[in-house]
């Protein structure tokens, strides 16, 4: 699965950190983010993220 820099900044637009997990897939479904996406939030660890750098590690752990 393989989410662009572009995708992964117009996902984050408007967001406020600190998120969960659950906050992040809850966005995604309400602001029309990609299933591709949406498959990779889920795979995410059960935690809280509080910047866009540690989101983009934990995503970038599941590559």
């Amino acid at each position: 699965m393989a989410v662009t820099g572009v995708q992964f900044q117009e996902f984050l637009a408007g967001l406020d950190f600190p998120v969960s997990r659950e906050d992040l897939i809850r966005w995604c479904q309400e602001n029309g983010g990609s299933t591709e996406l949406l498959q990779l939030l889920r795979a995410l660890p059960a935690e809280e993220f509080t910047s866009p750098t540690e989101l983009a590690t934990a995503l970038n752990a599941l590559a």
